[in-house]
């Protein structure tokens, strides 16, 4: 996607990114409300395609399955505890952001970002699905939590 959109939006989904690139100097700060509007809405969309998707298998339940909601202990793929959850998500978001902003920064080498971000994120799913579902993602977790409808809103 990166890719994709990357030249038009500047390719981030992620409320998470877009704090992190206003902090760093790289964002205009009268964009961030519109963008993370605009993240969420579209990550509530997703997540209602993939409802979809999901509900055409009989017996399926978003409520009972937790529908890739992220959570600490009982809702923990693992049964990790809340401090751990939320050092893993904190930590992981920041490798995140410190991915992107050096990626992209205009030393780096062009044309790579994307490859680097991609690779970073799938290392970081790959760590923090056993322990919260991953999240590093505000906007992923509410459209999910949404039609998990209960402890995920919570």
């Amino acid at each position: 996607m990166a890719y994709a959109v990357g030249h038009i939006s500047g390719g981030h989904f992620n409320p998470a990114v877009s704090v992190g690139l206003l902090v760093g100097g790289r964002f205009d700060k009268k964009d961030l409300v519109p963008y993370v509007i605009a993240q969420v809405i579209g990550a509530i969309a997703a997540a209602g395609v993939l409802y979809l998707i999901a509900s055409g298998k009989a017996g399926f339940d978003a409520t009972a399955s937790g529908f890739a909601s992220n959570g600490y202990g009982e809702h923990s793929p693992n049964g990790y505890n809340l401090v751990s959850a939320l050092v893993a998500e904190v930590v992981l978001t920041a490798f995140f952001l410190i991915i992107i902003l050096g990626a992209t920064d205009e030393r780096a080498p062009k044309g790579f970002a994307p490859i680097a971000i991609g690779l970073g994120l799938t290392l970081i799913h790959l760590i923090s699905i056993p322990i919260t579902n991953t999240s590093v993602n505000p906007a992923r977790s509410t459209g999910v939590a949404i039609f998990q409808g209960t402890w995920a809103l919570e």
